[in-house]
């Protein structure tokens, strides 16, 4: 019995290691467009709580950003979840003036597939929604506004913006 115990929070723990480093990685990458993000945040006319619950009529957001894609530019992307394994996730975008679908694509990238598993391993067990995650962040924090979420394996963090600068929040689930 302790034994089972025993292996029951090394799984937990291992669990909660793995998003964290993930989480560290994505942090990272999110940090280098910054800049650039707070530059075009102003032409965003929809907020990240609704993109997530235009995105949400497609299965469930499993995570959403406002980003500077190499690509195609500034956009709100999410991450949304049709199926139970992580293969069957697609990339929504949202156009960030209108709140439509702008796009809708299935992960093929190997690093998404990888990190949309995760976060669909954090939220397995959630509550909530991170639309309301989002919400309850921004109303906690008057004057800043959400440009990130992503599922933590206790909840979800939120990032917020404020006169240029970034403040990240946890927010139960």
């Amino acid at each position: 019995m302790i034994k089972k115990v025993a292996l029951g929070l090394m799984a937990v723990g291992l669990l909660a290691f793995t998003v964290s480093v993930a989480m560290a990685d994505s942090d990272y990458d999110y940090q280098k467009q910054m800049k650039d993000l707070v530059k075009m945040m102003p032409n965003a006319r929809v907020t990240l709580a609704d993109g997530i619950k235009t995105a949400s009529a497609k299965g469930k957001v499993i995570s959403a950003q406002y980003e500077v894609d190499e690509d195609n530019g500034f956009q709100l992307s999410t991450f949304v979840s049709e199926g139970s394994n992580a293969a069957d996730v697609h990339e929504i975008i949202i156009d960030f003036e209108k709140n439509t679908v702008k796009s809708d694509e299935k992960l093929t990238d190997p690093d998404d597939i990888k990190d949309a598993g995760k976060q669909m391993s954090a939220l397995a067990s959630a509550k909530g929604t991170l639309d309301q995650a989002v919400s309850e962040a921004v109303k906690a924090n008057p004057g800043f506004e959400a440009i990130r979420v992503v599922p933590k394996a206790d909840g979800a963090q939120v990032t917020l913006l404020k006169d240029g600068k970034t403040k990240k929040v946890d927010e139960k689930l």
